[in-house]
C-alpha cells in the first residue's frame, strides 16, 4: 500500500507578534524607575555639589575651559563611586534600620547594578584624574581611595575624621598641580580643606547619631555624643573659617571679615544650649550655614590657592 509522506515546511517560523503600545510603556516606565532608582543610589545631591564647588575652585585658582571640565568630570565619578559603593557596603544595615529612603533597602534597583555601577565609576575615575597629571591624579585618588576607606570600615572606628580631612585636605592639591608648573598649594588652603572635611563629616552624622549607635556604627561623632559633636563641628569649621581669612598673604578684606563675624556667631549659636532635642534640626541647619560660608570663603580665595 503506497503511502505518501509530505516534508516537513522549511519555510520560517511566523513571527512572534510586536509586544503591544502598553507593555511597551510600562517597560519603558520602568526601565526609568529603575534608572532613577540607580542615580538616587549614588547620592546625586551632594556629588554634584562637591562637582561644582571644585571645578568653582578650579576656575577661580586659573583652571582653562578643558581644565575644569576634566577636573568636573574627574570629581563626577570619584563621587559617584563613592555614593554607590556606599549604599552597597551599608545594604545590611540600611535594611535593618528600615531606611526607607534608601532605593536598595526598597528593592527598586538590582544589588548587582548597584555594584556594577561602583566599580565602573571607580574605574573611569582614574584616567580622568590622571589625564589631569600625574601628580594632581594621584593627589584626587588617594582622595577617592580615602573616602573609599570610609565606607569599607574606618567609619565604625575612632578614626573615622581622617577620610574626610584626607580627602579634602588634597583637593586643593588637585586643583593646583594640575595648573601649569605643577605647583603645591599654599599651607594655610590645604589646612582650611582638612578643616572643613572634619567639620562635613561632623555635620553629616549629627542627624543620625542614634541610628548609627544602634547599628553598632561607633565612629568618632558617635563616641562623643550628640552635644559634643556638634561643639566640635562648629570649632573645625570656625577654624577653617579663621585659616581662609587669615592665611593668605596680606591684611583680611572686608568679605573675609564678614565671612569670619558670620562663621563666629553660628559657632556660638552651637555652642550654646540650644536645639538641644534629638529631632531639633537647629544644630543641623547651623553647621550647614557655617560649612557654606567656608565654602564661598574658599572659592572667593581661589586665586591665593599657590
Amino acid at each position: 500500500m503506497n503511502q505518501t509522506f509530505q516534508a516537513p515546511s522549511l519555510s520560517a517560523a511566523p513571527p512572534s507578534p510586536a509586544p503591544a503600545p502598553a507593555e511597551a510603556a510600562a517597560r519603558a516606565r520602568g526601565l526609568g524607575r529603575g534608572s532613577l532608582a540607580l542615580l538616587l543610589s549614588a547620592h546625586p545631591a551632594p556629588a554634584l555639589a562637591v562637582t561644582a564647588l571644585i571645578t568653582a575652585l578650579g576656575v577661580a585658582a586659573g583652571s582653562d575651559v578643558l581644565g575644569s571640565c576634566l577636573v568636573a568630570l574627574a570629581v563626577l565619578t570619584g563621587q559617584l563611586s563613592v555614593g554607590w559603593s556606599n549604599d552597597r557596603i551599608d545594604l545590611a544595615r540600611d535594611t535593618a534600620a528600615h531606611r526607607r529612603d534608601k532605593p536598595l533597602v526598597r528593592g527598586e534597583v538590582e544589588v548587582r547594578s548597584v555594584s556594577v555601577a561602583a566599580c565602573a565609576a571607580l574605574v573611569l575615575c582614574a584616567p580622568l584624574s590622571l589625564a589631569n597629571g600625574a601628580a594632581a591624579g594621584g593627589a584626587h585618588l588617594i582622595g577617592v581611595a580615602a573616602a573609599w576607606s570610609y565606607n569599607l570600615g574606618v567609619k565604625r572606628t575612632r578614626w573615622s575624621w581622617l577620610p574626610y580631612a584626607l580627602a579634602f585636605g588634597l583637593l586643593p592639591a588637585f586643583l593646583t598641580l594640575a595648573l601649569p608648573g605643577h605647583p603645591w598649594p599654599a599651607a594655610w588652603v590645604v589646612a582650611a580643606g582638612a578643616l572643613l572635611g572634619v567639620g562635613a563629616h561632623f555635620t553629616n552624622v549629627l542627624p543620625d547619631i542614634d541610628t548609627d549607635l544602634a547599628a553598632g556604627v561607633r565612629g568618632l561623632p558617635q563616641r562623643l555624643g550628640r552635644r559634643r559633636s556638634r561643639t566640635v563641628a562648629a570649632l573645625t569649621l570656625l577654624a577653617a573659617s579663621a585659616a581662609l581669612v587669615l592665611g593668605p598673604p596680606g591684611p583680611p578684606d572686608a568679605t573675609g571679615w564678614s565671612g569670619l563675624a558670620v562663621t563666629g556667631a553660628l559657632a556660638v549659636v552651637l555652642c550654646l544650649p540650644l536645639g538641644t532635642a534629638p529631632d531639633s534640626r537647629l544644630p543641623f541647619l547651623a553647621t550647614l550655614g557655617l560649612a557654606g560660608t567656608d565654602i564661598a570663603l574658599l572659592v572667593a580665595r581661589g586665586t591665593s590657592l599657590v
